[in-house]
């Protein structure tokens, strides 16, 4: 991939204009037509589209919460190790900031997201079968 190839496909990931981004790759290119064009071709070729999807994966990776991040959290919230501010009047007639360990309600919420993540509760449930029930071989059983 060439120099002006990563900066089209940079400045695509910005503005996700490709007319847009080609002018911002090659600035001698003035007509609009011309860099709608090579701008669109420019993203059928495979290695800037690859390179593009690549940037994108990392964006998302790093600004959406795994799996084991959620958890994580979840857990440091059940435990009181997070901490929130929290406004106190500190007896002269001032508010001040002070860390704060989350009220019971929301700790007991973790709780409840992790015992649901780990299938700790199960809800029983009553069901009536009407008609005839038969138990079969697995044998019996056709593919």
């Amino acid at each position: 991939m060439t120099e002006k190839q990563k900066i089209f496909a940079d400045e695509y990931i910005i503005c996700l204009n490709a007319t847009r981004a080609y002018k911002k790759a090659y600035p001698n290119v003035k007509k609009d037509e011309v860099a709608r064009s090579n701008g669109s071709r420019l993203l059928t070729n495979a290695n800037v589209k690859a390179y593009i999807d690549e940037q994108l994966e990392k964006l998302q990776s790093e600004r959406v919460a795994d799996q084991q991040e959620v958890m994580e959290y979840l857990t440091a919230v059940m435990r009181g190790k997070k901490t929130e501010p929290l406004l106190v009047l500190d007896g002269e007639g001032k508010q001040k900031v002070v860390d704060a360990i989350p009220p019971v309600q929301a700790r007991t919420k973790a709780a409840e997201l992790l015992g649901k993540r780990y299938r700790l509760f199960t809800d029983k449930q009553e069901v009536e079968v009407q008609g005839t029930v038969v138990f079969t071989n697995e044998d019996d059983i056709a593919d």
